[in-house]
C-alpha cells in the first residue's frame, strides 16, 4: 500500500515523457543549427580573398610546433604569478573590506584612507601600475634584494585587483541583515568573532560567483607582465614572432590563455545557475 502511494500517476508519467521528448528534440536542434551555422561562417571565411595569405601568416602549423617548447614554459610562469597574484588578492581585499565597513567616527579615517585606495586603483589602467611598480620602484634604489620582473608584475596585479575585489567583499560585509550582525554581539562575540564567524560567511558565499568573474578577468590580465621583460607566454610568442616573421605564435599564445580560462569560466557558470536554482527552488509554477 505504501509503495503504491508514491507512484507517479499517468498524467505525470505523461507529463515526464513530454518533457524528455521536448529535452532531445531542443538539443537535436541546437546542434543542427549550431553546425549549419559554422560550416556557412567557415566557407565564408575561405572564400575571402586573403584568407591564403591570413592562413600562413597566423595558422602555421610548423611555426606553431617551433614555437610550442618556449610558449608553453612561458605559460607556467603565468601560472606562478596567477597562484600568488590570487591568493595575495584575497588576503589584502578581505583586510581592505573590513577596514571599509568599520563603524563609528573614530574609523573615519581608515575608511577614507581605503576608499581612495580603491578609487586610484580601480581608475589606474593596469599596464601602468605595471610600469609604475616594475621600473618606479627599482629605480628608487632601495636597500632591497634585486626581485625578477615577475615578482614585481604580482605585485602589480596584487595592487590592482584588490581594488575591485575588496568592493565585492565589501558588497556581500553590507548585504548580510543587520540582525545576524546584532545576534551575534547579542551571544557575546566581539566585532572580530562576527565577522569571522558570522558575517563573512554569508557575505563570501553571496558574492562568489562575481569573485570567480574577477578571477577569469585576472587569467586574462595576467599575460601583461610581458611588458616588465618577463619571459612569460606572450613574449615568448613575441620572441618567436620576431625571428620566423610570422604571428601564428601569438595565436597558441592565446589558445593557451583560453584553454586556462575554460574550466574557471564553466564552473562561474554551473556555479551561478546552481545558486539560483536553490533561491528559486519552490517558486516555478
Amino acid at each position: 500500500m505504501t509503495t503504491a502511494l508514491h507512484e507517479p500517476s499517468a498524467v505525470e508519467l505523461d507529463r515526464r515523457g513530454f518533457r524528455r521528448r521536448q529535452t532531445s528534440r531542443s538539443v537535436l536542434i541546437a546542434v543542427i543549427s549550431t553546425l549549419v551555422f559554422a560550416a556557412i561562417a567557415w566557407i565564408a571565411i575561405v572564400n575571402t580573398p586573403g584568407w591564403q595569405r591570413v592562413q600562413h601568416s597566423f595558422f602555421d602549423p610548423a611555426v606553431l610546433a617551433k614555437a610550442w617548447p618556449r610558449v608553453i614554459t612561458g605559460l607556467w610562469l603565468n601560472i606562478r604569478v596567477l597562484f600568488f597574484a590570487a591568493l595575495g588578492v584575497l588576503v589584502l581585499s578581505i583586510i581592505l573590506a573590513t577596514l571599509r565597513t568599520l563603524r563609528g567616527p573614530i574609523f573615519f579615517p581608515v575608511r577614507a584612507l581605503v576608499a581612495g585606495y580603491t578609487d586610484l586603483f580601480r581608475g589606474l589602467p593596469l599596464i601602468i601600475v605595471l610600469y609604475l611598480v616594475g621600473f618606479g620602484i627599482p629605480g628608487l634604489r632601495l636597500d632591497i634584494p634585486r626581485f625578477p620582473a615577475e615578482f614585481w608584475g604580482t605585485i602589480a596585479l596584487i595592487l590592482t585587483y584588490s581594488a575591485y575585489v575588496s568592493e565585492v567583499f565589501r558588497a556581500g560585509i553590507e548585504s548580510v541583515h543587520p540582525s545576524q550582525r546584532l545576534a551575534a554581539r547579542s551571544l557575546g562575540l566581539s566585532h572580530g568573532q562576527t565577522m569571522r564567524l558570522v558575517i563573512l560567511p554569508q557575505a563570501i558565499r553571496k558574492v562568489t560567483p562575481a569573485l570567480m568573474n574577477d578571477f577569469v578577468a585576472m587569467q586574462k590580465d595576467v599575460g601583461l607582465i610581458s611588458v616588465l621583460g618577463a619571459i612569460d607566454a606572450v613574449r615568448a610568442a613575441q620572441i618567436e614572432t620576431a625571428s620566423s616573421f610570422n604571428f601564428t605564435p601569438y595565436v597558441l599564445a592565446g589558445l593557451l590563455f583560453v584553454l586556462l580560462a575554460l574550466p574557471m569560466i564553466r564552473l562561474t557558470d554551473w556555479y551561478t545557475a546552481r545558486m539560483r536554482a536553490r533561491e528559486q527552488a519552490g517558486s516555478i509554477v
